[in-house]
């Protein structure tokens, strides 16, 4: 299955596979990421991710969200249902993924208070999502092709031995002029991910907190996103993650968006 574009596994960076250490010291970075990008995590997840967003102040606000993936060969599909507090209940979201590396992603939200489903534009993007620290493009599928991949050094961090990936966009109107990606040697997962805005500027990091073993599968269950620029912070917990239990495909609708859990 490729990689799963959930609030929990951004992202492509938190990812692992199977290599020897002698294979990937000859590795360019572009090899490194795709590695990253193919390794097998089932076809299907769901679970219930809990999003804290954390102010300057240290005020926090809790939102409660039943999130499904689903993965067609062709395209992986991912649907999103806010369950709590009540001024974000039954809002919806849902990302289709295209493994024909010319298509963009498909998007859109469901807002109950307009009773009708949006499609996210190219030009909407870069906006947050719910208030979040994470773009609507952080949700989607970035393609290894959309960036040059440099293998800067390796470094310890955390204990680990990681490769240090510089990933700059190919695109000069992209939001982030460039990524720092820390992976993990054999393992091939992301302790951290650097974001650096239009300008070249340092905007954020994402922090892998927790990652779990699940129907042999590693899954990505806690990551932080710090925002350096708004002094603002996205905790994610990722719990009751079912992997290949049977998702329905009528799950993944703006039909079902509509109508929620």
């Amino acid at each position: 299955m490729k990689t799963k574009t959930s609030l929990m596994i951004l992202i492509g960076i938190f990812l692992l596979g199977s290599l020897s250490l002698t294979a990937q010291t000859k590795l360019s970075g572009t090899e490194i990421m795709q590695k990253v990008s193919d390794r097998a995590d089932g076809d299907e997840m769901e679970g219930t991710l809990t999003m804290t967003l954390i102010n300057a102040s240290g005020g926090e606000r809790v939102r409660e969200i039943k999130q499904y993936i689903k993965d067609f060969g062709t395209v992986e599909k991912k649907i999103m249902f806010f369950l709590q507090p009540a001024d974000v209940k039954n809002t919806s979201f849902m990302n289709w993924s295209y493994a024909d590396e010319t298509k963009n992603d498909d998007q859109w939200i469901y807002l109950p208070a307009l009773k009708k489903v949006k499609r996210i534009s190219s030009d909407s993007s870069g906006d947050y999502f719910m208030g979040s620290d994470f773009t609507y493009d952080d949700l989607g599928d970035r393609k290894v092709g959309d960036d040059t991949h440099t293998l800067l050094r390796t470094e310890t961090l955390e204990g680990l031995e990681c490769y240090v990936i510089e990933s700059v966009t190919k695109n000069k109107d992209y939001m982030y002029s460039k990524t720092t990606t820390w992976v993990v040697k054999d393992r091939w997962y992301g302790l951290k991910k650097e974001f650096y805005d239009e300008d070249g500027e340092y905007l954020k990091s994402l922090t892998l907190l927790n990652v779990e073993q699940i129907n042999g599968f590693w899954i990505i269950t806690g990551t932080e996103m710090k925002n350096a620029q708004k002094d603002h912070t996205t905790r994610m917990e990722f719990k009751g993650v079912k992997v290949d239990a049977g998702i329905d495909e009528a799950n993944f609708s703006e039909r079902m968006m509509k109508r929620g859990l």
